[in-house]
């Protein structure tokens, strides 16, 4: 590629040490900001963007706010989503789901407080490799889900798992929570967002998809109102992390992706 067309990878899981005396609406913000202030060092005029999970919505925000930054826009997991106009419909979530649980300041510090960092990492793989939403009764906390015997999905090691766990051992979950649970009800004064050359990738057992009115959002097109041409793929086998459960395929729809998009 170009220098002036590159591509940018955000992650799902941001380091904590990064925002760590941001208030809450400057997290998301800032992470945009970022991308584009460091485009912008390197000399680099255009990008794609690719995003997985909730660090697809900085990803969103930059493609809304400065359209001229994006040559093309890649997800995976997560349709277009921002702040206000078009998020999360907290309001029709069910009781004890994790995302409003997380949402309490201190609820889930003292939930993943109970274990080790090593044992929350596990337990967040096996939980969220599943096709179900991630509900708890009354009398538990998201963690409780998890059965201590359930094994590790195949395609994620321990060796894999002990990377993950030494990152965030050194940098806590803090800003993992604050950015996509903390965030999300906030509006970010976007007005009428559109986003050109989009590619959404989902796993057809993704658990994302059974959030509430999710799968009509995507299937029906109604995401088109704000991405008139995306293209979207819907992986038979994959789940919440199909990136890591099908890295080939998953590299080989991006590619084609790029392939199509990009203007040498």
């Amino acid at each position: 590629m170009l220098a002036t067309e590159q591509l940018l990878l955000i992650s799902g899981a941001m380091d904590s040490q990064t925002s760590h005396r941001n208030p809450k609406k400057q997290i998301s913000m800032t992470l945009w900001m970022m991308m584009l202030r460091f485009s912008t060092l390197l000399g680099i005029s255009k990008a794609f963007l690719v995003g997985k999970d909730f660090g697809a919505v900085p990803a969103f925000l930059l493609a809304v706010v400065h359209p001229d930054t994006v040559s093309g826009l890649i997800t995976l997991g997560i349709p277009f989503l921002i702040p206000g106009p078009v998020g999360i419909q907290f309001d029709l979530l069910p009781k004890g789901f994790y995302i409003l649980r997380w949402a309490e300041p201190g609820r889930a510090e003292a939930d993943f407080g109970r274990f080790d960092v090593k044992t929350v990492v596990r337990n967040i793989y096996i939980l969220f490799s599943g096709s179900e939403l991630q509900v708890a009764g009354d009398d538990q906390e998201i963690m409780d889900l998890v059965d201590p015997s359930t094994p590790l999905p195949p395609w994620f090691t321990e060796d894999d798992l002990d990377v993950y766990a030494t990152l965030y051992r050194n940098s806590g979950f803090r800003t993992a929570l604050q950015v996509p649970y903390r965030c999300s009800p906030l509006d970010y004064g976007v007005i009428n967002p559109k986003v050109t050359a989009p590619l959404l990738i989902m796993g057809e057992k993704d658990c994302f998809i059974k959030f509430p009115g999710m799968e009509d959002y995507m299937r029906k097109g109604i995401v088109k109102q704000f991405m008139p041409n995306l293209d979207i793929t819907f992986m038979p086998e994959g789940n919440h992390f199909v990136q890591e459960q099908l890295p080939e395929q998953v590299n080989e729809l991006i590619i084609t992706f790029l392939n199509k998009h990009f203007v040498g």
